[in-house]
């Protein structure tokens, strides 16, 4: 059985049930929220916030609050739009508090000394930035939504207000300030201070961006004062070697105390302007007094020389040295040139000097360029200086071009062994010295010195204008050691000439060069001789050695009169007789005074073989034969001998008096008379079998170092003269002072001329008729 089915009954459609019609939303149990007073709001909530902040400032209490809770509040303030109500609320509460609690536990010190306000500033400082922690916390929000965006910050409110009510308060700043310039004061006077305190100072200036504006510049008075003071009393009292040292030392504590203490960058380069301009700048006088300067470079002080120019140079300023290290060099070079007593050293004592120099400009200069040309040009002045004296035998000749060529003229004769001791390598050297040479790798052997000397005497030779003195002593000098043999080493002599042609040119070498081609011409002939003897089957019963030489390119020599003995007669005209054979038209003119040989002599202690000149050679063999106690006076060797009187005297003086003595002069005594007699010396010995009595013929006589004087200046003359004769022959017409000009223009490379000596020259020229001066003292051409 089935049961009746049940339908649902069908709502009849209303309008509100249309599909298109709005839908309503039934909120059961919904109230109305109350309407927030913002003033009542803001009241209640400061308050709360207002209380903990007096917790944080005074310690009323212990902190209880809820941190959490207070940034809320904050932010739901801030979200009500009192955030500017917040802020200047807050800017209010830590106004009072600054300027009243703050600002008073700093004013309570007023009345001690100024490092005593600093501390209690850094401590409230302290404090501060301590309660700055619980700010930064509770007002977090109001920070970083309302503060940031406007380009302000909580940070920076709070470090105003203190920087505006504590640190510039009228009575607090300076002294605060000056607290910790009076501890940069202690560490200055190395007494004892509170470092701590001053790190501590320099940290709360830069925190409060005082330290630009306000401590800085007060720090900068004072170290100019301080600086100044230090620079007037060290530069009056110390010496000028311990006032550098003083200022170095000042100038590296400075920086260390920037650097300790953390003072900025722009405190560094002030300070360092400020010294550099105190202690160097306005000291510059006092650093470069001659006197004190001079004392330096005396004692060969290289260290304290190289602190000065350093020190100089931190303000470009190591040039200002140049005056007063010129001057020195110029005085004590002059000193040596014109030293009559000490001639013989001049060049030592000049090659000395240099070296000296070279060592400060390398090694206390660094290579100063300015320096480096005041130097050459001190030692160009003083070595071009001119006296007439009995040392140039009243010439106005270079004596340092003479020394020059003598001093050459040892080297190559001794070689390594001819160097002065004190021109040899210093045992003891500053240290700096030491690093320089330690870095040049050089190599010292026999060869290797004298090169390194004939480089620094030419570098002495350089100096000098005239070269004509220099020239006619060392052809002199060179003519002496190839006739005689006595040149050290083949390879130096051709060394040196090799430099003078490189220095002055092929012109000016050209008869050096060909005095040595005559000397291997010679040996070629003699050989050629000798061979041609041997064919024959001629014998000598003396070994024969003619050198030829070229009078144009020798010096010229006087003939000294003299009676040859036969043997060596018979072999010379033989000799001469081949020659003008071999080379027809030419003449030979002997020249014996330049001779030497070999000859043997028994004597009662033993057999030598004694090297002499051709006149020592000419007397010895007049005592062949003799018994040991015959006497030979003096007349008889003078007529036998038909040597003049003073070549027999020194010839004689040479053989009787010198170390070396063959013979014995009566009676006993260093000058030889007429009277005297001699004899051959019994008890001649040395433990030599080969001796050399001739040294006296590498010897220069006061004649004939007075003759090349004479001659270079007569040729002086003559190229003054012939400098005048082309300058009027191209001007046709000149004035006095325009001619004067011209001539030591024109003979600048000969040397400097003296006015009165182109006058004296001009007057001569009008003799000879070459020129004649007309009425307003013009000169012309005479063609």
């Amino acid at each position: 059985m089935s049961s009746p089915t049940t339908r649902p009954k069908k709502r009849k459609a209303t309008p509100s049930m249309h599909a298109n019609a709005p839908k309503r939303i039934h909120v059961k149990n919904f109230k109305l929220a109350r309407k927030i007073d913002p003033q009542a709001f803001l009241d209640q909530t400061w308050q709360k916030i207002n209380d903990a902040l007096d917790v944080v400032f005074h310690k009323q209490s212990e902190i209880n609050f809820s941190l959490e809770e207070l940034y809320h509040s904050v932010e739901n303030l801030c979200q009500q739009r009192l955030a500017q109500q917040v802020k200047e609320r807050l800017e209010a509460k830590c106004r009072t508090y600054v300027g009243g609690t703050l600002k008073e536990r700093v004013k309570e010190t007023v009345g001690r000394e100024d490092v005593d306000v600093l501390r209690a500033t850094i401590q409230v400082w302290a404090t501060w930035n301590h309660q700055l922690k619980y700010l930064d916390w509770i007002f977090c929000y109001l920070d970083r939504a309302y503060l940031v965006p406007r380009r302000e910050s909580l940070r920076e409110l709070a470090v105003d207000l203190f920087r505006s009510i504590v640190f510039e308060h009228p009575k607090l700043n300076s002294r605060i300030v000056d607290g910790a310039c009076h501890l940069v004061a202690l560490d200055r006077a190395d007494e004892d201070l509170d470092r701590l305190t001053l790190h501590k100072a320099i940290k709360m200036f830069h925190d409060m961006q005082v330290y630009t504006k306000h401590f800085e510049p007060r720090l900068l008075e004072l170290s100019q004062k301080y600086i100044m003071e230090w620079a007037d009393v060290a530069s009056a009292d110390k010496t000028l070697s311990d006032y550098v040292k003083g200022g170095r030392a000042l100038i590296k504590k400075e920086k260390t105390r920037v650097e300790d203490f953390r003072l900025d960058a722009s405190t560094q380069r002030d300070l360092l302007r400020l010294l550099e301009d105190h202690l160097i700048s306005r000291k510059e006088a006092r650093l470069t007094n001659q006197d004190d300067f001079a004392d330096l470079l005396e004692d060969n002080a290289v260290e304290d020389l190289e602190l000065l120019y350093t020190f100089l140079e931190r303000r470009r300023s190591g040039v200002k040295l140049r005056a007063a290290f010129m001057k020195w060099i110029e005085e004590t070079g002059t000193a040596i040139v014109f030293d009559e007593k000490e001639q013989d050293g001049m060049v030592v004592k000049l090659l000395s000097l240099k070296r000296q120099l070279d060592t400060i400009w390398k090694v206390a200069f660094h290579r100063d360029a300015d320096l480096g040309h005041g130097l050459r040009e001190a030692f160009e002045t003083f070595m071009n200086k001119t006296k007439k004296s009995s040392q140039t035998w009243n010439t106005d000749n270079s004596k340092p071009g003479e020394m020059i060529a003598k001093y050459v003229d040892v080297l190559l004769r001794g070689g390594a062994k001819a160097i002065p001791a004190q021109l040899n390598r210093p045992v003891d050297k500053p240290a700096a010295v030491e690093a320089v040479e330690d870095n040049e790798d050089l190599i010292f052997d026999e060869d290797s010195e004298v090169n390194s000397q004939l480089d620094q005497v030419l570098d002495l030779f350089r100096f000098v204008h005239g070269k004509a003195v220099f020239e006619a002593f060392y052809k002199k000098d060179l003519a002496r050691r190839l006739l005689m043999g006595r040149s050290a080493s083949a390879d130096a002599e051709r060394s040196m000439l090799s430099r003078l042609k490189t220095e002055c040119g092929a012109g000016f070498t050209a008869n050096l060069e060909q005095m040595f081609k005559d000397i291997e011409l010679s040996r070629e002939e003699m050989a050629s001789y000798k061979m041609l003897m041997e064919e024959r089957n001629e014998k000598h019963s003396l070994d024969l050695t003619v050198n030829v030489l070229s009078a144009s390119a020798w010096p010229t020599y006087p003939t000294v009169s003299v009676i040859i003995p036969p043997q060596i007669k018979t072999a010379t005209d033989k000799f001469e007789r081949h020659y003008k054979a071999k080379h027809s038209g030419r003449k030979l003119d002997w020249k014996h005074a330049l001779a030497h040989c070999q000859i043997r002599a028994k004597f009662p202690r033993g057999a030598k073989e004694l090297v002499v000149s051709s006149f020592q050679a000419i007397v010895l063999l007049l005592f062949n034969g003799l018994n040991e106690d015959e006497h030979v006076d003096y007349n008889y060797l003078k007529e036998t001998t038909g040597l003049p009187p003073p070549e027999l005297n020194r010839t004689l003086q040479s053989l009787a008096c010198a170390k070396l003595r063959p013979l014995t002069k009566h009676p006993k005594g260093r000058e030889i008379n007429p009277t005297d007699s001699f004899t051959l010396n019994t008890n001649f010995t040395d433990p030599k079998y080969r001796i050399k009595i001739n040294t006296v013929q590498l010897k220069e006589t006061a004649a004939e170092n007075k003759e090349t004087h004479e001659r270079v200046a007569a040729d002086r003359n003559y190229e003054t003269q012939a400098a005048i004769v082309r300058i009027l022959k191209s001007r046709k017409r000149i004035n006095h002072s325009e001619l004067v000009a011209e001539t030591i223009k024109a003979t600048r490379s000969r040397g400097t001329l003296h006015v009165p000596d182109i006058k004296r020259n001009i007057d001569r020229l009008i003799e000879k008729e070459f020129l004649e001066r007309e009425d307003d003292g013009a000169y012309s051409y005479i063609a």
